[in-house]
């Protein structure tokens, strides 16, 4: 079979994206759509099906694409939040919790009438900055995402490690603090609770009994507002607290922030430095970047594990 394009599928919690990569892994389409996750899962089935049809006619437009590779024409992809139990079959530990419990990698297979693997969006994250972005060239890679929610992804040696519980990587469910808030995973004080977009906002309403976006804060922050700074302090120490847990567990090449609260400047200097406060020791070696694919790298890489 001669080289295939690669279609690639990310699903979130407000989009579904999509990329077709060509055989030499070129992007040459990429596109958009509203995920629409409030109309329920068969209606994102239906959603992810139409996605799949449009990428799919962008190939078969393409000069050679079939004599190319008979056959399936791409291999495909789809990064998802969770992951598929290997218990069960059903995905598990989703936000988007509707999907939780259903059996989403074989009700695609039947829809779209063909293989294609289902990865965790963060894994497939750190995939795809481990071989095209920010961590190229390293062995270990860890690629943090920080949204709405928090998780994680190992790359190693260019191979995404998922582990026997297929959690491998799941930095925003260690607890940092037993007594802290209850997090939808049913524990309580989980990173993802202090160092998520949704987590800050809930904190900060906690501390101040006001609703504030997070950029709102960060703004005001650095405006030079007293309780937004001390807010700010809180952050950065948390996250250092996370972080140097991590490293301590998987002491990587380099770790890749991704996730809106990414392009928040300070986390590279106040943030790594409260990752040198909790590090065990005497030196902070560990790279703490800024993705360089943006907010597509999942993406990228859902085409790059794609069969």
């Amino acid at each position: 079979m001669g080289e295939r394009f690669k279609i690639g599928m990310d699903l979130g919690g407000t989009k579904l994206e999509g990329v077709v990569l060509d055989p030499d892994g070129k992007e040459i389409f990429r596109k958009r759509v509203n995920t629409e996750i409030h109309l329920g899962y068969k209606a994102l089935l239906e959603r992810i099906r139409g996605l799949h049809e449009e990428l799919a006619r962008v190939i078969a437009s393409t000069p050679h694409a079939i004599e190319s590779a008979p056959g399936f024409t791409h291999t495909l992809g789809i990064g998802t939040p969770g992951a598929i139990s290997a218990r069960t079959g059903l995905l598990k530990n989703s936000n988007s919790t509707c999907l939780n419990g259903q059996p989403l990698h074989s009700d695609l297979q039947k829809i779209l009438g063909r293989p294609l693997a289902v990865e965790n969006d963060a894994n497939c994250f750190a995939m795809a900055e481990g071989l095209m972005g920010a961590g190229r060239d390293r062995r270990v890679v860890f690629g943090v995402i920080m949204g709405t929610g928090c998780g994680g992804g190992i790359m190693i040696d260019g191979r995404v490690r998922t582990g026997l519980q297929r959690i491998g990587g799941e930095w925003g469910h260690m607890s940092i603090d037993p007594h802290g808030p209850v997090c939808y995973c049913g524990s309580r004080g989980c990173v993802e609770t202090f160092v998520s977009g949704g987590g800050l906002q809930n904190r900060y309403f906690e501390k101040h009994g006001i609703r504030k976006a997070f950029p709102q804060i960060v703004a005001e922050y650095r405006s030079g507002d007293s309780s937004a700074a001390a807010f700010m302090s809180e952050f950065f120490d948390r996250f250092g607290r996370a972080i140097a847990n991590l490293i301590a567990i998987l002491d990587p090449d380099v770790i890749v922030l991704g996730g809106g609260l990414s392009e928040i400047n300070e986390l590279y200097t106040e943030g790594v430095e409260a990752v040198k406060k909790y590090i065990f020791s005497d030196s902070l070696e560990t790279p703490i970047l800024k993705n360089k694919l943006g907010d597509s790298a999942g993406v990228f890489g859902a085409a790059l594990i794609g069969i």
